[in-house]
């Protein structure tokens, strides 16, 4: 494992050994809710399943097709703002 791999699993394991993690997790998904981008998500499944039907579409096959979009569609603000909060989180923490 190389020293990047090492800091990562290790700032991961500080995440979860102080519960962060979870709470960056339950931010992330309220912001996502508020700025519409899981009602976006959801719209774009129907278009893929509609347009390739419903009987030739696998789960697989949706989440290959929707992950880059629904990436893309994660607003810059949301990204700061959880990036801002590791930083605090890691400054606070900074015996990684």
């Amino acid at each position: 494992m190389n020293k990047d791999a090492q800091m990562r699993a290790a700032i991961n394991q500080k995440l979860i050994e102080t519960g962060e993690r979870e709470r960056l997790k339950e931010l992330l998904k309220a912001k996502l809710i508020e700025c519409g981008w899981k009602d976006q998500l959801k719209a774009h499944c129907k278009d893929v399943i509609k347009e390739k039907g419903l009987e030739h579409v696998t789960v697989d096959d949706l989440v290959a097709e929707i992950t880059p979009k629904g990436r893309a569609l994660v607003p810059d603000s949301v990204k700061k703002e959880l990036l801002q909060r590791i930083r605090t989180f890691l400054a606070q923490h900074a015996s990684l």
